[in-house]
């Protein structure tokens, strides 16, 4: 979803394009900008979501689907008539962004069909979508896309390990975008909201986790692909201080850290290494930063909850099933736009703080157990406990379908209530 200008993924010019008369930003202009276009305050209307998923052979999924093949398909898929953006990532999955909606059910229901069309095109080519955090089956697929993004992506994510390549070639999440909220304190308050989603988040990667095997292999990990973010990088998928002013925090946060490319007019893009926007903005080199880059660099950073505007979360593992993906989405809106549920989840949730301690997510102790262990943790569960059924009674007052309500009530009876996640029948199945 993006209501703020900036895309939902994906840079914000055509690939390999720069605009030569661009006036260098200063540092000044740089954070004026971030606290401004990142957190955009009112009254929470708006819900968008954006669905990844892996493309598998309809017949077996644990056998890989040939490039030619994918690639036909891809160009099938690009020609329908989708509400939604349609991307495909470096490994060949499939990312549907909504259009921001003005309800829950809008936004649910425009994502729902646009599904329909392309898994209609796709089983016409004998592939089908398959919602998994990570590909249980397959080892690292070679890249399908090769543009200087994901090249530049490529060499600065090998400096540090292989999650980088396993997380653009093999990972998928169901992420959902909500308004960031009033200026004015309380439950909807942009602030609140930030620390809600922080908190919660963790208890979205447990209840959540579907992603327990990797490569054939059990991982030791429920989320393995919450795991993959963890070891991404020393600083590009971490959130920024807990405490703060959100604002603050977040604009510090971004030109603190490192520069993941510098785009130029041919590729490859020059890959730097160690230096942060600020020091690129200061010494302007290895040539002048713009506004279009500090843009850029924003589409670069990976916390689990990331400000562009809206709220943007991004812990959530792909879910089984053909509509798997609505829980999520119903149960994060209901807990964030509900005044009496958001009071309610933030006063179940604000102890786990001591469990996370002084350290950013996800690297701290409570995301990592929540990737780990899911609800067998008793803290998690304990929480999860209270959240699922405040989104049941938050649902109907923000309007939700009884299919909605159904479905997550389904969900909190086989997975919340006895401790247990997705992940688990997963792991039941390859056993």
């Amino acid at each position: 979803m993006s209501s703020n200008g900036i895309p939902s993924s994906g840079p914000p010019l055509t690939e390999g394009r720069r605009l030569t008369e661009s006036r260098r930003l200063t540092e000044d202009e740089a954070e004026d900008l971030l606290r401004c276009i990142c957190f955009k305050t009112g009254p929470p209307r708006t819900v968008g979501v954006e669905v990844e998923w892996l493309v598998h052979e309809l017949g077996d999924p644990r056998l890989p689907v040939p490039p030619h093949r994918l690639a036909s398909a891809v160009d099938t898929v690009r020609a329908l008539p989708l509400a939604s953006a349609l991307t495909f990532e470096p490994g060949g999955q499939l990312e549907l962004s909504s259009p921001p909606a003005a309800s829950l059910m809008e936004c649910l229901d425009t994502v729902t069909a646009d599904l329909h069309a392309v898994r209609e095109a796709l089983g016409r080519s004998g592939l089908t979508l398959s919602g998994y955090g990570v590909d249980p089956w397959q080892a690292p697929r070679r890249r399908v896309l090769h543009e200087p993004r994901y090249d530049a992506m490529e060499a600065f994510f090998d400096r540090t390990g292989p999650a980088g390549r396993a997380m653009m070639r093999e990972s998928a999440s169901v992420q959902v975008c909500l308004d960031a909220g009033h200026e004015e304190p309380g439950p909807l308050g942009y602030h609140r909201r930030w620390q809600l989603a922080h908190l919660l988040g963790a208890v979205l990667v447990a209840a959540f986790a579907n992603s327990p095997l990797h490569g054939g292999r059990r991982t030791g990990w429920r989320s393995t692909r919450q795991a993959l973010w963890t070891d991404l990088d020393p600083a590009r998928a971490l959130a920024p201080p807990a405490d703060g002013e959100p604002r603050a925090v977040w604009a510090a946060h971004v030109l603190d850290a490192p520069v993941m490319c510098v785009r130029g007019d041919d590729a490859p893009w020059e890959v730097p290494e160690g230096l942060t926007f600020r020091e690129w903005l200061r010494t302007g080199r290895p040539r002048p930063a713009d506004e279009d880059d500090l843009h850029y660099h924003l589409t670069t950073l990976f916390p689990p909850v990331r400000p562009r505007g809206h709220l943007e979360l991004r812990m959530i593992d792909a879910q089984p099933g053909a509509d798997g993906w609505i829980v999520p989405v119903a149960v994060t809106t209901a807990l964030f736009e509900d005044p009496e549920a958001a009071e309610t989840v933030y006063r179940a949730v604000k102890p786990l703080a001591e469990q996370a301690g002084s350290q950013a997510a996800p690297r701290n102790p409570l995301w990592r157990t929540a990737a780990r262990d899911a609800l067998s943790d008793p803290d998690l569960h304990a929480a999860a406990l209270v959240a699922f059924p405040a989104a049941l009674e938050a649902l109907p007052r923000i309007g939700a379908s009884d299919a909605v309500l159904r479905a997550v009530a389904a969900f909190h009876e086989r997975h919340v209530i006895p401790g247990g996640c997705p992940a688990d029948e997963l792991q039941e199945m390859a056993s």
